[in-house]
Parts: C-alpha cells; sequence; structure tokens
C-alpha cells in the first residue's frame, strides 16, 4: 500500500472503525475481523482431532463418510452466533473467508485433509443466491483453500429445489424434505477425496443427501466440515 493510501486508509478507520465481527468492539490495527478476546475465548470444538466426536456420530448408520467437524460449537445469544448472523445476513462474506483461514490453519496439520483433491460447498439455491449475492458456504469454503492450497468446486453439487427453514423440524422429516434436492455431476472432473463445507451443522439431513449425491457420481472419500455445530 502506498503511503497515500495507508494515509485515507487510517484516516477512513477515525470515521468508520472496524468492529470484530463477533461482539463489534473496535478492533486494533493489529486485529482483523475478530478481536483478540474474541478469538481466545471462542468455543472451539478440536473434533479434527477426534475421529468419534460428537458430531461424526451423527452419521453413524446413515451415510459413509471419512470423518466429520467443525471448527467452533454454535453458542446461542453468543459470539459464535453473532459471527454467523454477519456472515449469513449482513453481507460480509470475509467473515466466513476468516473463519476458513483460520480452521485451514490446524486442519493443515493433519494429513488426510491435505490429501483432499477438491473443495465443494454445500450450493445454495439460485433464487436464494441472487436475494444474498453470495453463499456463505463457499467463502468458507475459499478461506480454507488460500491455505490448504486445495481448489474449490463449485460446479459439483447443484441445489434443484428451494426449501423452507426446516430449523423446527424434526430429523427424519429434514431428511425426508432433503431427498431429491441436490444432483452432482462429475463435469468431467475425476475426483475421489473431497471437503464437503457447510456453514451451520445441526441434524445434518442437508450434509447427508449431499453425501448421497457425490457418492452417486463416484467420490469415495468425504470429509466434512463445518463452521458451526449446533447440538
Amino acid at each position: 500500500m502506498s503511503l497515500i493510501g495507508k494515509y485515507l486508509n487510517d484516516f477512513g478507520s477515525l470515521f468508520f472503525p472496524e468492529v470484530c465481527q463477533a461482539c463489534g468492539t473496535t478492533l486494533s490495527q493489529q486485529e482483523n475481523h475478530f478481536c483478540n478476546t474474541c478469538l481466545h475465548h471462542f468455543p472451539y470444538t478440536n473434533f479434527h482431532l477426534d475421529a468419534d466426536n460428537r458430531l461424526a456420530k451423527q452419521f453413524w448408520g446413515r451415510i459413509n463418510i471419512s470423518s466429520a467437524a467443525a471448527f467452533l460449537y454454535f453458542n446461542k445469544g453468543g459470539t459464535v452466533q453473532n459471527a454467523m448472523h454477519q456472515l449469513k445476513y449482513n453481507k460480509q462474506p470475509q467473515v466466513g473467508v476468516a473463519l476458513g483461514n483460520l480452521y485451514a490453519q490446524e486442519l493443515k496439520q493433519l494429513a488426510q485433509y491435505q490429501e483432499a483433491e477438491a473443495i465443494i460447498p454445500v450450493p445454495l439455491h439460485l433464487h436464494k443466491l441472487q436475494t444474498r449475492g453470495y453463499n456463505q458456504s463457499e467463502a468458507f469454503a475459499n478461506g480454507l483453500s488460500e491455505i490448504l492450497n486445495i481448489p474449490v468446486y463449485t460446479d459439483i453439487l447443484s441445489r434443484n429445489t428451494e426449501r423452507e427453514s426446516q430449523a423446527k423440524q424434526s430429523r427424519s422429516n429434514r431428511f425426508e424434505n432433503m431427498q431429491k434436492v441436490f444432483s452432482a455431476s462429475s463435469n468431467g472432473v475425476n475426483l475421489d477425496t473431497v471437503l464437503l463445507v457447510d456453514d451451520t451443522i445441526t441434524t445434518g439431513a442437508t450434509l447427508e443427501a449431499c453425501v448421497i449425491a457425490l457418492q452417486d457420481i463416484g467420490i469415495k472419500n468425504i470429509h466434512i466440515v463445518g463452521i458451526a455445530f449446533t447440538e
């Protein structure tokens, strides 16, 4: 950045200071997207270090996956919910990129994530994508990609229909509703091992449907990676 550019940036920050996307406090010049206090106190799951973690167990007996992990616990009314709200509803895709960068620093220490050939975000329906302007799961995928050096593929999975919110529905009803929502196409790319990426994971019904679609086109090893896990 040029000296003039730095001056303008510093001048602008006096009137429009950057704030933490999790707690809203003003960031120092050394902080980026999240304040150090939030980074220290985030409810990290460390699921990537435990193959039999609580998220992975949700898929036992339902689908065959290589692993499942999420970066943070979703704490209702807390900092993670605030960050996810900024990501999904306040036009802040950079929050997803930042969270992807942070989690990738942990995942790159493990061979199973380095071996992936592609990162595939759970797609939005075209109508919702046009309304929001971006896919929050793709933003997270891009953040992972920057650190892991694994390409993001957005044309493998497609969402065929738009469903209403399933937040208050049971797990069985969610899965039934997700049937035939997703389809997959190899588009001439031969993939064996992928990271399937979502933002917030609850029952896993959406991911279950995505895994089935990906397995139908011959992808054998699927690692699920999410930003937040809510119980």
